[in-house]
């Protein structure tokens, strides 16, 4: 493997030098957000956990990453200072790490630009991100201290995938988009009701970050918000984060704690976490939708219409006999009969 490795390398890049390092059982990411201006003040505002991913690909962030120690969020910060200092980094940017089940701390990567979940990072610290990152462009310097964290934020990346079908992207139509709100709940996104994602696409259709007072009183506005997010037309992420958030290996319900890690997915959630595959709404036999108002709030539902003829069938009943153990079986129809969908009285 690793002849093979400086093979390809030699060829990619006519270098062949390769490195051997060190296997880590079940990593988590963790990353510390920067900003560094050009007279040598550097940022490091908290850390973020990005370890819920598929393909390496993100899906679930939070701030301040769970379950470190104090001396783990010190050492992230000094080696993220550090090294921005040291390349004379200038601007906003994102140093990665992994972390080991052991408490070994591995450098990864530098993304010398904003991600997509620097949103949580500018809940709990109040700071806007993209608007500095413009500023320290334009020459200004940053104040000499940060400001102090305050709070738990998760966002949740929100995409046109089924997770049921191994988060195969499906383009379609967005027939319907009701975001929630309420307390801590911010939604960035630029769908709605009508939109088209095309067979060309990125994925990310929303992202939905909640923020409370702490991870607990997080998760639980999360639940709220993700069980009031409605998209229909097209399968959705959402069945999974609902699921994850009622896992006790994320929610820090399990005796070992947080246990989340970067393979989490294929290997914990598919096998006990798995959800509905995506039906469409066309696809459902027999289903029958409407609008209710129900206590003020217009409410959808859907109802098989087997179900709708049964209900009708016991009406058309006179008081007191009792009911067919069995669907009727439909009368001939008369020359010039119109046939109803749906079983009832016309009055």
């Amino acid at each position: 493997q690793f002849d093979a490795a400086v093979r390809e390398a030699t060829a990619a890049f006519g270098r062949g030098e390769c490195f051997v390092e060190r296997f880590l059982d079940r990593p988590r990411h963790i990353e510390v957000q920067v900003l560094a201006d050009a007279a040598g003040t550097v940022w490091t505002l908290g850390t973020r956990d990005c370890s819920l991913q598929r393909r390496n690909q993100k899906l679930v962030e939070e701030a301040p990453a769970p379950g470190l120690s104090d001396g783990q969020r010190e050492e992230l910060a000094r080696a993220a200072r550090e090294l921005c200092l040291a390349a004379g980094y200038v601007g906003a940017g994102t140093v990665e790490f992994l972390l080991g089940t052991d408490g070994t701390l591995s450098f990864l990567e530098v993304n010398t630009r904003l991600q997509v979940e620097h949103t949580v990072t500018e809940e709990i610290f109040g700071v806007d991100l993209v608007a500095w990152q413009l500023r320290i462009a334009a020459g200004e310097t940053l104040p000499a201290a940060a400001p102090e964290a305050r709070g738990h934020a998760l966002e949740f990346r929100i995409n046109a995938e089924d997770p049921a079908r191994g988060f195969l992207p499906a383009p379609g139509t967005v027939t319907r988009f009701e975001a929630p709100s309420g307390p801590g709940v911010r939604l960035d996104t630029g769908v709605g009701a009508g939109s088209t994602v095309p067979p060309v696409f990125d994925s990310l259709l929303a992202k939905l970050v909640v923020t409370g007072q702490d991870r607990a009183e997080a998760i639980r506005r999360a639940r709220r918000a993700l069980a009031e997010f409605a998209i229909e037309g097209l399968p959705t992420v959402l069945p999974f984060h609902r699921a994850v958030l009622e896992a006790a290996d994320f929610a820090g319900e399990h005796p070992e704690g947080h246990r989340v890690h970067t393979r989490w997915i294929e290997t914990v959630f598919d096998a006990e976490l798995a959800v509905t595959p995506f039906l469409p709404a066309e696809a459902e036999p027999g289903m029958l939708r409407a609008e209710l108002e129900l206590d003020g709030r217009l409410v959808r539902i859907g109802l098989p219409g087997a179900l709708l003829a049964a209900l009708g069938g016991l009406c058309a009943h006179t008081p007191g006999t009792p009911a067919a153990a069995g669907p009727e079986q439909p009368a001939a129809e008369a020359p010039g009969a119109v046939s109803a969908p749906i079983t009832g009285t016309v009055q």
